[in-house]
C-alpha cells in the first residue's frame, strides 16, 4: 500500500529574482537597518545589499501592489489585489506580521501612507469609487472612509505638519482632505490659469500648506492650500512617477529615466540620467525613488533596482534584475553546474548563478521565448520561440548555432535526449519533431498522434522512448527516433524514464485533487533520489508530494509566494534547490531543499515558520488517508446543519410584506389580548448532544448552562431556575467570565448574536453581532475577562476576538474549513488563542485586526487527529488537547511532545485545575490527572448505582458520553450527551440535578388528568414521566423500539397510550410504564392519540395515513375507522360525551366523525360553537381563526390548548413562540401575548388539569418547559414582562393637524432642488444669441452711450462691494423641529437654528454669531449639559450635498462660542437626522434619522466612532433622549411608539412601553420626554395627557396636562422641575407653558401673550428664574418664573415662503411679505421688528414708493393693497386679476403703479387720481407669467422678465412692446432686479438644468449684482456680467430656495429671503 502522507522533507525560500516595477510606483525604500525593502509577486522582500541576503514576508495571498514605510523605517505596510484584499503591517527586521487590516476594500489596495507619527494609515482601494480609508492600524480599526474619486488615485500622502490633512492625486485631479471625527471631506485643488488640468502622478507635502506634485507632462506643480501657485516646467521630459521627501529635500524619478534631487525649497541640486550610464538602455523608465543620506535607490519599469552613490553618480550599481513585462514560462537547469536559464515574453534569455544568487548573462532575442533546454553536456542551449521556430545557442558565448522554423504555433516544450544525440521539440500544433544533433539538427522523425497542443515531454534513460502529455489530457508513448506510436502495455511498463516532468500518468495521479479538471497543474519535476515530486499550479502554490504518488488527493506540503500561475518548476542538477517561475509576476524563486532528518534543526532557526514552511495542508485530506475512522458521534455532529429556512431576524420583514400584501383588506376589530400572562418557571433539558464546555459554576455556587434559546441559572439548594431570555434562537455555546459572574452565550441566526450577561441581574451587558453567520459554536473569555473569542458556523468558521464591553471586534480571521469545536484563550498572553476541531489544531497570534496561525507540528510523536478539547497548562508554552482517539496530546509551543492514552473513544471534555486536569470522554468516565498527564489520580464512572438519593431524576443508561466538565465548590459538574447534568462529590457519590430529552424532536406531551404529572415522548426513542410540583424531576423513563410523536393519559390516569413513528401504538401502565397492550395497524407515523371522556371507553388514534382508528378500550378491538381526510391528520379532539370526534388535517380541513363507527358528519359553523368539547387542541375553525399570524404562509401553528374554563387558548408555532389568546379567537390576527424560550418550533402545548400551569415542548430543542399562569390580580405587583403583540390598528388618542403634518414631512436635500417656479423654455445661458443687424461701429461720433443704470449714489464715490458677511438672521425653525432652543453661559446667550445656520444670540446686545458649516437645513440641535463640555453643541441636517449627490447627512459637534468644529459624524441615516442628544457624561451622542427604518445610532463623538445602531420604528420617531444620569439608558418616542433602550456593548436593546390595564390609557403618538428620580419617565402624548412610566411600565396618567398635544418637555437638572409646552388656547387658568414639580403632580401655567388664537409651543428650556420658549410660529420668548411676564426676543415669519421684499429708498428699514399672510417692517440697524400687519391672504411681493411714504403689496389671490408706511393703514386696494400678483412697482416719478401677475399681464394704475386706482393701460404679448419688473429712470419704460426666460421692454403707460434693440440699448434703468438679459448672462451657473436663479439685484452704485438661487446660495458678481459662468463669491446659509434679494438704500446691507426656511437674512457689505 503506497504511503499517502505528506513527504517529510521540506522547501525553504532562499532567493527571489525580480522586483515589481510594472503597474506599481513608490514601492522601494531603505529601512532603518539600511536594508532595501520592496516586493515581487506576493512576497515582501527585505534585501541586505552588504551581505547579499534576503528575508521574506509571506503574509499575503495574492499580488502585492502597494507599500509604505512607517516613519520608524522598520515597520512596513503592504497592500494586495484580490476579491477581499487586505493590508499587512509587518516588521522588516523580524519579518513578522504586526497587524492585518481587512474588510474595507474590494479589488485591491492601490496606495498606502502612514501619518507623521505612524499611528494612522491611509489606504486607497481599486474599486470603482477608489475608496479612501483611514485606519488606527495597531487596533485594526477603521476610523473613517470616503469615496475617493470617480477615477484612479495614484498617490496619497499625509501632511507631516498638520495632523488631520491628507492629499491625494490621480487622473486629472488633486484633492485636499481633512479628517474630522469620522468624516473625511475633500476639496479639489484649483488649477486655475497657472497650469493645465492634468493627471497628477505623485506628491509630497511640505511646510506651510505647500504641496509639491509630479504631473504627467513632466512638470512639478506647486500648491499652496487648494490653489496651484506655480509650476516648475520641464523638471522631467516625461511623466514623474515617483517623488520622495526626506530631510535633505526631495528626489523625483520619471519616465525619462532621470533622477533629480531638489533641496527643501525645491530648488534643483543635481540630475542623474540612468539611460546614459553603462547599464542604461533606451526606454529605461523609473517607477520608484528613495534617497537616504548619500545613497539613492531607483526601481525601473523593467524590474531592475539601481543603487547610486551620490558621489559616484555616473556609476550606478545594478543590485537586482528580473524579467519584465510578458509571461515567463521557459526554465531549464544546467546538467552539471549550479546554473539555471530562463526565457520570457520580454524576449530575453537570462542565465542565473544559483550559488551566487546573481544574473551572469543576458541575451536579447527577436521573438518571445517560451521554452528552453540544455544539452546533456551543458554546451548548447535550445530556445523554443512563440512564432514556432527554435534557436540553438552555444552557452559559452551565446552565439547562434541554428535557427529552424518548421511550425507556426508556439514551441512550449523541448528536451535533449539523455545521450545528447536528439532534440525533441513539442509545439502547440500538436506534433513532436525529432532532430538529430550531430547532423546540424536535421529533422529525422515526427510524433503526431496528439489531438491537442503538447504540454510536457520526457525521454527514457536509454534515449529510445519518448512520452508526451497534451492539452487533451492524453499521455502517449513513441519509439525514438522514428516517432512510431507505442501501444504495448508490457513494453511501456519496462521503460525507465530519465526525467519526470509529465503531469499525467499513474505515478503522479496523487497530484490531482479529487474531482478536478486536468489543467490546474502547469508543471512537475520528479526527484528520484529523495522520492519527492514538486509541482507548480494555477493557484500560485508550489507543492511537494511523495513520488511516485498513486492515489488521487495525496497529502502534500504547500508553499506560497507566487501570485497567480506558477508556470514551471525544476530541480537543480544536484537536487539542492527547486526553481519555480511565475507567469504574470515575472519572478524566479529559488527554494532550498531540506531533506528528511535535518528538518528540526532548520525549523527552529528559521523565523519563517509562518510562511507555511510546513503546511500539512488543508486541502489534502483524502478518504484513504492515514486518519483513523471517525467516531460516530463526531461524524454526526460535524454534519449537523444549523441553517434555518426562516431566521427570527426575518420576521419583521415578513410581517411588513404581508401587511403590504393584505392591506387592502378592511380592518376588522382585532380581538383584545388576554389579561392573564405566563411566567417561565422551569425547563427540563440540557443541550449536550452537539455542544461542549457549556456548563459552569458561578461564584455564588449556582450552575449555569443552556437549553433551547434559554440560558439557565440553576440553584442547587432550592432546585429552582432563573432564566436569561434574551436570545431568540438556539444557544450553541456558553462561556463564563473568569472574574465576575458574567456569562457569554452564542446562538443560531442569519447574523448570529452573542450575549454577555450578568447571572445575578439577568441583564444583558453587551450584545455582539455582525460577524458570524449561521451560528456561534464556541466561545471563550480571555484570562483578564476583557476580551472574548468566538467561532462561527460559516463556511470558514470565522474566529472573532472582541472587546466585549465596547462591543467592538478587535480582530477576525478565517478559522478552518472544517468545524472548529473549541477555542481557548491563552492565560499568559492576551493576544494568543488555540483552536481545535476536525483534523486540526491551530495556534493563533493576534496581529492588529487579524490573526496569523501556525499549525501544530506532529513530527514523529503522533498522527494528525480530530481534536475535541483543549486546555493550557501552567507553564507558558504547554497546551494539552484531547483527541478523537482518546489520547491526550501534549504540545510545547506548536511542537507535539508526546501523547497519553486517557479514554476509550473521544476526549470530549477537559478542565484545567491549579494542580492538574480533569477529563471526560465518550466512555462515561471522569478522570483526574496530575499537571503533566503523567499519573491518573482517580476515575469516576458514571453509573446508575452511584446516584445518590437526592437525585432529581434517573440516568438513562450507564456510562453516558460526557460533553462538559467543570469544577468548583468541592464538586465536579458533568454534562452528558443524553441531556443530564450531574454533580459528583470528590468522595464518589453523584447527584443528578437536571435532565431532559436527548437529540431528536419532542412532539408527544400529555398532562395527567388528576396529578401534577406529565408524560413526554420523543424521537430519541424514550417515553418519560415528569413530576411538576416543586420537585421538578423525571419519575420514570422507558426506552421504546421506535421514536414516538404523541401520547395520552386515560381519564383515570392509570393508563398511558403512546403513538410511535412506525404506525404502531402501545398502552402502558402509567405508574410502572410496562406494556399493557400494543397494535400495529398503520404504516405511517401516529400523529395524535386521545381517550374519550368519563370512563375512557374509546381510544382514537390518528395517523399520517389520513385515517383515525377508533378502538374499544375494554375489548382491545378496533371498532371504527374515520375516513375522508385528504391529507395526514394533525389533531383530534373528543366532545365531552365521548361521541363526536373533531379532526384537523394537513390540508387545513376540519372534519367531524361519530364514534364508535367513524361515520362522517357535516356540522354548521353556528352548531360547532355550541358543542361542548372535552379538550380543544385543534387549530382550525371559526373559534380560533385569529391565532394564525399574518404571514401564515410560512409559519404554521403546531398546537393549541384551551383551559377548562374555556377563556384562554395557548398556541405553539414554528417560530418558537408560545402565545396566549382570549378564547374564542374570532376574526383575523387577534392580539396576543407572546413568550420566547423555545428556539425553533414549539411542537405541543398542554394545560395542566387545574389550568395553573402550561406545559410546552420544543421540536429540535428537546426542551420541556413549565410555565405558571399569572392571574390578573397578581400581575400588578410583579409586573411580568411579556412582549405584547403589535398594536398597530387605529390611531388612538385622536388627531392633531400639526402632528399629522410633521409625520408626513419628507425632507429632500437641496441637491435635488428643483425650480421653485414652474418655468418653461431654454435657460438664458443656453439660448443662442441673434446677431443684431447694425453692430455698433467701434468709434462713434454720436453722443456717448447712456448709463445702463441710474447712479443715484448717496456718497457719490463708486464703491465696489468686495465681500458679504452674515450680520443677522430673522428666523427660528419651530414648525417641524422641537427642543432646538437652549440657554448658554447661564442665560447670557441663547442658541437656536434656522435654515442651514446655527445661531448664537447675545440677549443683552442682541447681536448674533453663526455656525455655517452645514450644507443643508439643520433639523435638530442639542447642547451638552456636562460641565466638562461647556458650550458644546451638536446639530444635524437634511441629507448632504457633497460631490456625490444624495449622500448621507452629517452631524456636526461644535463649540458655540468659538464656532470651531470639534467633530463631524457622517451618518447612516439617509434623508436626514431629526433628533440628537448627549448622554449624562457628555461623551456619547444619540441620533435618530428620518430614513424608513428611523435608525437610532449612538456615537462616541470625540473619536467619531459609531458605537451602536439599530432600526428604531417603522414610523416617525420624534425624540430620543438619554436619561440624565445614564450613558446606557435612553428613551425614544414617536408615532404610536414608546421604547426604553439600553446600550449593551455595541448593540441596542429595547423594551416597548407596557400599558397594561390602566384605565383610559392607550398606546398613543408620543411627542416629548422628561425624566424623574427612581427611574421615572414622563412622556407627552398627542391628546394632551402626560404618561408616567416606572421602568417600562405605565404607572399613572397626568390627564390633560395641556388641551392639545404636549410637544415639548424639559427636565431641569439642578432641581428636577419639569417644564412642558403644548398647543393650547390661551385661557385664564391654562397656558401653553407649564412648570411642574418633580413628580408632575402640581403645576403653574404661563400665558405667552403673543396674541395668537392658539399658542403652539415647540421648545422649552429653563434657566435661572427664566423659561425660554420657542413657538411653532417662529417666535422666541422669555417668561419670568416669578412675575410670569413674557418678553418677545425674536418674532419672525411663520411657516410659508417669503417672496415679497423691498428696501426703503432712504432709511435703514425694509419690508418683507410672506405666504403666512403678514407683512413685516424691520429695522436694519437695530436688528428688530418694527411693525407687522396681517393681510388676511398670502402676500407675494412688495414695493416702496420713491418717497418712502407708501408701500404696495401684491397678494396670491390677485389683490393688491397700498399701505401708509407709518401707520400701516390701508390707503387703497383693488383686485382685477384672479391669480397671484408676482411683482409690483411704483414708478420713479410716483405717478404709476405697475402690477405684474401670473396671468401674463402687467397692469398700470394712475396714482395721481387718488385711491380709486384706475387702470390706465396694460401690457399684452407677454409669453408667460411675470417674474420681475423694473422702471426706467424717466418712468417711460418698464422691463419685464417672464417665466419663459424672456425679457421684454414696454412703454408706460400704454404697454406697447418695444422690439428695436437700438432703443432698448439707450434706456437708463432706475433699478435692476431682472435675472434675464445680456447684461446678466454670467449669473447663470452650469448646473442650472433643474434649478434656477430666482432673483437678482444690482447695487445703487451699479457695480455689483447679487443673486439668489434654488440651491440656497447667495452669490456676488460684478455688474455688468456679460461673460457666461462669470466669476463670483458664494455664501451659504439659506436652505433650498432663495426667493428674493435686495440691497439697502446705501448699499451697506443685502437682505435675502428664503423659500423653504421662512427666514430673512441680513448681510453686511464689505
Amino acid at each position: 500500500m503506497a504511503d499517502r502522507t505528506a513527504p517529510r522533507c521540506q522547501l525553504r525560500l532562499e532567493w527571489v529574482y525580480g522586483y515589481r516595477g510594472h503597474q506599481c510606483r513608490n514601492n522601494l525604500y531603505y529601512t532603518a537597518g539600511k536594508e532595501v525593502v520592496y516586493f515581487v509577486a506576493g512576497v515582501g522582500v527585505v534585501y541586505n545589499t552588504r551581505e547579499h541576503s534576503q528575508k521574506f514576508f509571506l503574509g499575503h495571498n495574492d499580488d502585492i501592489i502597494s507599500l509604505a514605510v512607517h516613519p520608524d523605517k522598520t515597520l512596513v505596510a503592504t497592500g494586495q489585489v484580490g476579491k477581499d484584499p487586505y493590508i499587512c503591517i509587518w516588521d522588516s527586521y523580524r519579518v513578522q506580521t504586526v497587524s492585518v487590516l481587512k474588510d474595507a476594500h474590494t479589488h485591491g489596495v492601490a496606495c498606502l501612507a502612514f501619518d507623521s507619527d505612524g499611528q494612522r494609515l491611509a489606504s486607497v482601494g481599486l474599486d470603482a469609487k477608489n475608496t479612501v480609508c483611514i485606519w488606527d492600524w495597531r487596533r485594526g480599526k477603521l476610523l473613517a472612509t470616503a469615496t475617493g474619486h470617480s477615477d484612479r488615485i495614484f498617490d496619497i500622502s499625509w501632511d507631516q505638519y498638520q495632523p488631520n490633512r491628507i492629499v491625494s492625486c490621480g487622473v486629472k485631479h488633486i484633492k485636499f482632505w481633512t479628517l474630522c471625527g469620522n468624516a473625511l471631506t475633500a476639496k479639489r485643488g484649483i488649477f486655475g490659469k497657472t497650469g493645465d488640468l492634468q493627471t497628477i502622478l505623485c506628491l509630497a507635502c511640505a511646510k506651510e500648506d505647500i504641496t509639491y506634485s509630479g504631473a504627467l507632462n513632466g512638470d512639478i506643480y506647486v500648491w499652496k492650500g487648494l490653489n496651484l501657485v506655480r509650476t516648475i516646467q520641464g523638471a522631467h521630459s516625461a511623466g514623474i512617477f515617483s517623488m520622495y521627501a526626506c530631510e535633505e529635500g526631495f528626489a523625483t524619478g520619471g519616465r525619462d529615466g532621470c533622477i533629480r534631487l531638489w533641496d527643501t525649497e525645491f530648488k534643483p541640486i543635481t540630475k542623474i540620467d540612468l539611460r546614459e550610464t553603462e547599464q542604461g538602455y533606451k526606454g529605461l523608465s523609473i517607477r520608484s525613488v528613495c534617497w537616504k543620506a548619500d545613497r539613492l535607490l531607483a526601481g525601473t519599469q523593467d524590474s531592475e533596482i539601481f543603487e547610486v552613490l551620490v558621489r559616484e553618480r555616473d556609476k550606478p550599481m545594478l543590485i537586482m534584475q528580473g524579467h519584465c513585462e510578458g509571461e515567463l514560462w521557459a526554465l531549464a537547469v544546467h546538467p552539471k553546474k549550479p546554473l539555471a536559464v530562463t526565457g520570457s515574453d520580454d524576449r530575453s534569455v537570462r542565465l542565473w548563478s544559483l550559488a551566487d544568487h546573481a544574473l551572469i548573462a543576458r541575451c536579447n532575442m527577436e521573438e518571445a521565448v517560451r521554452s528552453v533546454a540544455f544539452s546533456p553536456d551543458g554546451a548548447q542551449l535550445a530556445l523554443g520561440m512563440k512564432d514556432g521556430s527554435f534557436i540553438v545557442l552555444r552557452v559559452r558565448d551565446m552565439t547562434e548555432v541554428v535557427h529552424i522554423k518548421d511550425r507556426k504555433e508556439v514551441i512550449h516544450e523541448m528536451k535533449f535526449s539523455p545521450d545528447g544525440s536528439y532534440l525533441a521539440v513539442g509545439s502547440n500544433d500538436g506534433p513532436v519533431d525529432i532532430y538529430a544533433v550531430a547532423q546540424r539538427y536535421k529533422k529525422i522523425g515526427e510524433c503526431n498522434k496528439s489531438s491537442s497542443f503538447i504540454t510536457h515531454i520526457d525521454w527514457s534513460v536509454d534515449s529510445k522512448f519518448l512520452q508526451t502529455n497534451d492539452g487533451a489530457g492524453e499521455r502517449l508513448f513513441y519509439k525514438m527516433p522514428s516517432g512510431k506510436h507505442l501501444t504495448s502495455k508490457d513494453e511501456i511498463k519496462g521503460i525507465h524514464w530519465a526525467s519526470w516532468t509529465c503531469v499525467i500518468g499513474a505515478e503522479v495521479t496523487g497530484i490531482w485533487p479529487k474531482y478536478t479538471n486536468i489543467t490546474d497543474v502547469n508543471s512537475v519535476d520528479g526527484n528520484y533520489n529523495s522520492s519527492v515530486l514538486v509541482t507548480g499550479d494555477d493557484f500560485g502554490l508550489v507543492k511537494l508530494f511523495r513520488f511516485p504518488c498513486l492515489k488521487k488527493g495525496a497529502k502534500f506540503r504547500k508553499y506560497v509566494g507566487h501570485s497567480a500561475h506558477v508556470t514551471n518548476v525544476r530541480w537543480s542538477h544536484d537536487f539542492q534547490w527547486v526553481l519555480s517561475t511565475g507567469g504574470a509576476d515575472h519572478s524566479v524563486f529559488q527554494w532550498r531543499f531540506v531533506p528528511e532528518g535535518i528538518t528540526n534543526g532548520i525549523l527552529e532557526a528559521s523565523p519563517q515558520a509562518e510562511g507555511g514552511v510546513d503546511s500539512y495542508s488543508e486541502e489534502s485530506d483524502s478518504d484513504l488517508s492515514d486518519v483513523p475512522e471517525l467516531d460516530s458521534d463526531i461524524e454526526q455532529e460535524a454534519q449537523i446543519n444549523y441553517d434555518r429556512q426562516v431566521y427570527k431576524e426575518d420576521l419583521p420583514q415578513l410581517k411588513q410584506q404581508s401587511k403590504e400584501k393584505n392591506h387592502s383588506v378592511p380592518f376588522l376589530k382585532r380581538e383584545r389580548a388576554p389579561e392573564d400572562s405566563l411566567k417561565l418557571q422551569f425547563i427540563h433539558g440540557y443541550r449536550g448532544y452537539d455542544c461542549r464546555n457549556n456548563l459552569f459554576y458561578t461564584q455564588a455556587g449556582e450552575v449555569v448552562y443552556h437549553i433551547a434559546a434559554v440560558a439557565v441559572v440553576y440553584n442547587r439548594q432550592q432546585h429552582s431556575q432563573r432564566l436569561y431570555l434574551g436570545h431568540d434562537d438556539d444557544i450553541l455555546s456558553l462561556s463564563i467570565h473568569p472574574i465576575k459572574d458574567y456569562v457569554a452565550t452564542g446562538q443560531v441566526g442569519r447574523d448570529a448574536a452573542i450575549h454577555v450577561w450578568d447571572t445575578q441581574t439577568l441583564k444583558c451587558l453587551s450584545l455582539l453581532k455582525g460577524q458570524h453567520q449561521r451560528g456561534v459554536c464556541a466561545l471563550d473569555f480571555s484570562a483578564d475577562g476583557k476580551c472574548l473569542a468566538s467561532v462561527g458556523l460559516d463556511d470558514n468558521h470565522a474566529i472573532v476576538f472582541w472587546d466585549w464591553k465596547k462591543g467592538e471586534k478587535l480582530a477576525t480571521t478565517r478559522g478552518h474549513k472544517d468545524k472548529i469545536f473549541v477555542v481557548k484563550c491563552n492565560p499568559h498572553h492576551v493576544d494568543r488563542l488555540v483552536t481545535v476541531g476536525m483534523k486540526h489544531i491551530k495556534f493563533w497570534q493576534q496581529t492588529g485586526g487579524g490573526f496569523t496561525s501556525r499549525r501544530g507540528t506532529f513530527g514523529s510523536a503522533g498522527k494528525l487527529e480530530t481534536m475535541m478539547s483543549v486546555s493550557y497548562g501552567r507553564g507558558e508554552e504547554l497546551v494539552f488537547s484531547g483527541a478523537a482517539t482518546g489520547d491526550i496530546y501534549i504540545w510545547k509551543e506548536t511542537l507535539l511532545l508526546r501523547t497519553v492514552k486517557a479514554h476509550d473513544g473521544p476526549v470530549f471534555a477537559m478542565h484545567a485545575l491549579d494542580k492538574g486536569f480533569v477529563t471526560g470522554g465518550k466512555d462515561g468516565i471522569v478522570a483526574l490527572w496530575d499537571d503533566m498527564f503523567e499519573r491518573c489520580l482517580k476515575t469516576y464512572a458514571i453509573k446508575r448505582a452511584a446516584l445518590s438519593a437526592s437525585s432529581k431524576g434517573l440516568l438513562l443508561e450507564d456510562n453516558p458520553s460526557i460533553r462538559a466538565i467543570s469544577l468548583g465548590h468541592g464538586h465536579i459538574l458533568v454534562g452528558t450527551k443524553n441531556g443530564e447534568i450531574l454533580e459528583i462529590d470528590k468522595s464518589g457519590p453523584m447527584t443528578l440535578l437536571v435532565q431532559g430529552h436527548m437529540e431528536g424532536e419532542v412532539w408527544g406531551l400529555a398532562a395527567h388528568p388528576l396529578l401534577p404529572v406529565c408524560a413526554t415522548v420523543s424521537d430519541d426513542k424514550t417515553l418519560r414521566i415528569w413530576e411538576l410540583s416543586a420537585q421538578h424531576r423525571m419519575l420514570a423513563v422507558r426506552k421504546l423500539k421506535k421514536g414516538g410523536r404523541c401520547c395520552a393519559f386515560s381519564p383515570d390516569g392509570k393508563a398511558l397510550a403512546v403513538g410511535l413513528n412506525d404506525g404502531s401504538f402501545l398502552v402502558v401502565n402509567a405508574d410502572t410504564v410496562e406494556d399493557m397492550v400494543s397494535f400495529h395497524h398503520r404504516k405511517e407515523m401516529i400523529s395524535d392519540i386521545k381517550f374519550s371522556r368519563e370512563s375512557g371507553k374509546y381510544l382514537a388514534v390518528a395517523s399520517h395515513d389520513n385515517f383515525v382508528d377508533i378502538y374499544n378500550v375494554l375489548t382491545s378491538k378496533r371498532v371504527g375507522i374515520c375516513k375522508g381526510a385528504s391529507s395526514y391528520i394533525t389533531h383530534i379532539d373528543w366532545d365531552s360525551r365521548g361521541k363526536l370526534l373533531q379532526v384537523n388535517s394537513g390540508a387545513k380541513e376540519q372534519l367531524f366523525f361519530e364514534a364508535p363507527r367513524g361515520k362522517r358528519h357535516i356540522i354548521r359553523i353556528a352548531e360547532i360553537e355550541k358543542i361542548e368539547w372535552d379538550t380543544w387542541t385543534c387549530v382550525l375553525g371559526p373559534t380560533c381563526e385569529g391565532i394564525w399570524p399574518m404571514h401564515s404562509d410560512v409559519t404554521v401553528v403546531n398546537a393549541a390548548s384551551l383551559t377548562k374554563d374555556r377563556t384562554l387558548l395557548a398556541t405553539g408555532d414554528d417560530f418558537g413562540f408560545v402565545k396566549l389568546f382570549s378564547y374564542p379567537v374570532k376574526g383575523q390576527h387577534a392580539r396576543f401575548k407572546k413568550y420566547v424560550g423555545h428556539s425553533a418550533q414549539v411542537t405541543n402545548v398542554q394545560w395542566l388539569h387545574n389550568d395553573s400551569v402550561l406545559l410546552t415542548v420544543g421540536g429540535a430543542d428537546t426542551a420541556l418547559m413549565i410555565w405558571t399562569r399569572e392571574f390578573l390580580g397578581i400581575q400588578e405587583s410583579k409586573l411580568v414582562d411579556s412582549e405584547e403583540s403589535d398594536t398597530d390598528a387605529e390611531e388612538d388618542g385622536g388627531y392633531d393637524s400639526d402632528v399629522a403634518r410633521e409625520k408626513a414631512i419628507d425632507y429632500t436635500t437641496k441637491i435635488y432642488a428643483v425650480s421653485i417656479r414652474e418655468m418653461e423654455g431654454t435657460k438664458p445661458h443656453q439660448q443662442l444669441k441673434e446677431v443684431s443687424v447694425e453692430e455698433r461701429p467701434p468709434v462713434s461720433r454720436a453722443a456717448p452711450q447712456p448709463e445702463k443704470l441710474q447712479k443715484n449714489n448717496v456718497n457719490k464715490k463708486k464703491k465696489l462691494v468686495e465681500e458679504l458677511a452674515l450680520d443677522h438672521v430673522f428666523g427660528y425653525r419651530g414648525f417641524d423641529c422641537r427642543n432646538n432652543l437652549h440657554y448658554l453661559n447661564d442665560g447670557a446667550d441663547i442658541i437656536f437654528h434656522t435654515a442651514a445656520a446655527g445661531i448664537v444670540q447675545n440677549l443683552s446686545t442682541g447681536s448674533q454669531s453663526f455656525y455655517l458649516e452645514h450644507t443643508d437645513d439643520i433639523l435638530c440641535l442639542t447642547v451638552n449639559q456636562h460641565p466638562k463640555y461647556k458650550n458644546v453643541v451638536a446639530t444635524s441636517q437634511i441629507g448632504d450635498m457633497t460631490e456625490f449627490p444624495g449622500t448621507t447627512p452629517t452631524i456636526h459637534i461644535w463649540d458655540a462660542m468659538s464656532k470651531q468644529t470639534l467633530s463631524m459624524l457622517r451618518c447612516f441615516h439617509t434623508k436626514g437626522v431629526n433628533y440628537v442628544n448627549f448622554s449624562a457624561t457628555g461623551k456619547l451622542l444619540v441620533s435618530v434619522g428620518v430614513d424608513p427604518e428611523h435608525t437610532i445610532t449612538v456615537w462616541r463623538w470625540q473619536e467619531g466612532a459609531k458605537v451602536a445602531s439599530r432600526g428604531g420604528h417603522l414610523e416617525r420617531i420624534f425624540v430620543v433622549e438619554f436619561r440624565p444620569d445614564s450613558d446606557t439608558q435612553f428613551v425614544s418616542v414617536g408615532v404610536k411608539h414608546m421604547k426604553f433602550w439600553t446600550l449593551a456593548g455595541s448593540a441596542l436593546l429595547y423594551k416597548k412601553g407596557v400599558i397594561g390595564s390602566m384605565e383610559d390609557a392607550k398606546m398613543q403618538t408620543m411627542l416629548s420626554v422628561a425624566f424623574g428620580a427612581n427611574n421615572l419617565t414622563f412622556t407627552g402624548a398627542i391628546n394632551g395627557d402626560v404618561y408616567v412610566w416606572k421602568d417600562h411600565f405605565l404607572v399613572r396618567l397626568v390627564a390633560k396636562a395641556h388641551t392639545g398635544p404636549v410637544f415639548t418637555m424639559y427636565t431641569t437638572l439642578r432641581d428636577g422641575l419639569i417644564v412642558t409646552g403644548g398647543k393650547e388656547r390661551p385661557t385664564k387658568e391654562g397656558g401653553a407653558v407649564k412648570l411642574w414639580d418633580q413628580e408632575m403632580k402640581r403645576c403653574r401655567a404661563f400665558q405667552l401673550e403673543t396674541g395668537q388664537l392658539i399658542e403652539c409651543v415647540r421648545s422649552v428650556c429653563r434657566g435661572k428664574g427664566k423659561i425660554l420658549v420657542g413657538t411653532k410660529d417662529g417666535e422666541i420668548l422669555e417668561v419670568g418664573e416669578k412675575n410670569a411676564a413674557s418678553n418677545l426676543l425674536i418674532d419672525c415669519h411663520m411657516e410659508g415662503e417669503i417672496w415679497g421684499l423691498a428696501t426703503h429708498p432712504s432709511k435703514d428699514i425694509f419690508i418683507s411679505a410672506s405666504n403666512d399672510g403678514t407683512a413685516r417692517i424691520w429695522d436694519l440697524s437695530d436688528k428688530k421688528l418694527v411693525n407687522k400687519v396681517s393681510l388676511g391672504h398670502p402676500a407675494r411681493c412688495a414695493a416702496y414708493s420713491p418717497d418712502g411714504e407708501m408701500v404696495a403689496i401684491g397678494m396670491r389671490n390677485g389683490e393688491f393693497v397700498l399701505l401708509l408706511v407709518n401707520s400701516l393703514k390701508v390707503w387703497g386696494k383693488k383686485r382685477d386679476r384672479k391669480s397671484a400678483i408676482q411683482d409690483i412697482r411704483i414708478s420713479p416719478d410716483n405717478r404709476f403703479l405697475a402690477v405684474g401677475s401670473q396671468e401674463h399681464t402687467v397692469d398700470f394704475y394712475d396714482l395721481t387720481q387718488g385711491t380709486t386706482l384706475n387702470r390706465i393701460g396694460y401690457c399684452k404679448d407677454i409669453a408667460s407669467f411675470v417674474i420681475q419688473m423694473d422702471f426706467s429712470a424717466d418712468s417711460r419704460y418698464i422691463q419685464v422678465s417672464t417665466g419663459a426666460y424672456k425679457r421684454q421692454v414696454h412703454e408706460v403707460p400704454l404697454g406697447k412692446q418695444i422690439t428695436d434693440p437700438a432703443v432698448i440699448e439707450k434706456i437708463t434703468w432706475a433699478t435692476w432686479t431682472s435675472i434675464l438679459g445680456d447684461e446678466v448672462i454670467g449669473i447663470w451657473p452650469r448646473n442650472a438644468d433643474k434649478a434656477d436663479v430666482n432673483c437678482a439685484c444690482v447695487t445703487h452704485a451699479g457695480l455689483n449684482i447679487v443673486t439668489g438661487d434654488d440651491f440656497g446660495l447667495v452669490k456676488l458678481f460684478d455688474f455688468p456680467c456679460t461673460e457666461k459662468f462669470a466669476k463670483h463669491k458664494r455664501y451659504f446659509g439659506h436652505s433650498a430656495h432663495v426667493t428674493n434679494i435686495r440691497f439697502s438704500h446705501d448699499d451697506k446691507f443685502v437682505v435675502s429671503t428664503g423659500g423653504d426656511d421662512c427666514s430673512v437674512f441680513v448681510w453686511r457689505c464689505l
